[in-house]
């Protein structure tokens, strides 16, 4: 018996007894779960901006902008939220199809997509009133994400069946995220977009990565397929193709970052492709993490390597060593 069948199963049986189809506190855990608030962790790529903000204009770095920063990252987790359950809403029938995600609240029809549509515009609302309570330009970045997750989801665009495109949708949020965070700090300038562009491609080699996980999950080719429509085209290879591309992509433009601003990253880059090598092997992992970010705790030694690395391009961020410039040949501008 699948998790709908189930599910309408306790129903019934709740009805036949008389007794209230469902306690008011445990309808609402689900319609919290839905909101995935354990997937808040995503939104600490946001700080990336604000550290990248404080680096580049260190001027702003002072105690009386936290209060500013905590509400972005409230505002963050509100608006990535309300795509959330977007997302669940409009992926129930194909969810049904998923050996796991068959048995989430929507899917099973145990909780009401109605009620979830209202859900989905009163999250998004809150989280953009307090965007635009920190700054228009924040309010903007904010309003972006919540678009995204629109396109994303909702016909007849409903980026995620395409194949690449879904990728690269979804993973347009990281350089979204840094904007978020870099506009915590104040109405700046706009930051140098070859840091978008690589943060762009270091989301997409992440999100491909969680689409081989996904492929390898679902077994074959045909269930793939019937859970999301890109699948048909996606092979193993094919994305795993992808992932060097992606990987490709965001070192090219890590380069430039480098070159242009500060050439002491490059001490960084064999740790960052080390990294992205971890990714990968994780990708080949039964109930990858790479699938389920939120369950990075049960892989402490990734999550302390992937800590030392960001430890490490924010020490070399903040320091000038003039031997690797004449090495080089660079000048950089050193922010």
């Amino acid at each position: 018996m699948n998790g709908q069948d189930k599910g309408t199963m306790n129903v019934s049986l709740e009805r036949a007894s008389g007794r209230p189809i469902v306690g008011f506190a445990l309808k609402l855990r689900r319609y919290s779960a839905i909101a995935r608030p354990d997937h808040w962790i995503k939104n600490v790529f946001m700080l990336f901006g604000t550290g990248a903000a404080f680096i580049i204009n260190p001027e702003y770095l002072r105690w009386g902008v936290g209060p500013s920063i905590l509400l972005g990252l409230a505002a963050t987790c509100l608006i990535a939220s309300s795509n959330y359950v977007l997302n669940e809403i409009l992926d129930a029938p194909s969810d049904r199809e998923h050996p796991e995600k068959r048995h989430r609240s929507l899917a099973s029809g145990l909780i009401s997509a109605r009620v979830a549509y209202v859900q989905w515009i009163a999250i998004g609302t809150i989280g953009l009133l307090l965007a635009w309570r920190i700054n228009v330009p924040f309010f903007l970045s904010g309003l972006g994400l919540w678009t995204m997750g629109v396109i994303y989801n909702v016909p007849p665009i409903r980026s995620k069946e395409l194949a690449i495109i879904d990728v690269l949708s979804e993973a347009v949020n990281n350089p979204i995220r840094f904007l978020l965070g870099w506009y915590a700090v104040s109405a700046l300038p706009f930051p140098p977009s070859s840091m978008l562009i690589a943060y762009w491609m270091l989301g997409a080699f992440f999100m491909a990565g969680k689409r081989l996980a996904e492929y390898r999950e679902l077994e074959n080719s045909g269930a793939a397929a019937r859970y999301r429509k890109s699948f048909a085209w996606y092979t193993e290879d094919r994305l795993v193709i992808s992932m060097i591309m992606y990987a490709s992509g965001f070192m090219f433009f890590f380069a430039v970052v480098m070159t242009k601003y500060h050439p002491e990253l490059i001490l960084s880059a064999p740790f960052l492709m080390g990294l992205m090598g971890y990714v990968t092997k994780l990708s080949f992992d039964p109930d990858s993490i790479v699938q389920h970010p939120e369950k990075l705790f049960k892989r402490p030694w990734f999550l302390a390597y992937a800590l030392c690395c960001v430890a490490l391009m924010l020490m070399l961020s903040l320091v000038s060593i003039p031997s690797i410039r004449t090495l080089l040949g660079l000048t950089g501008r050193s922010w």
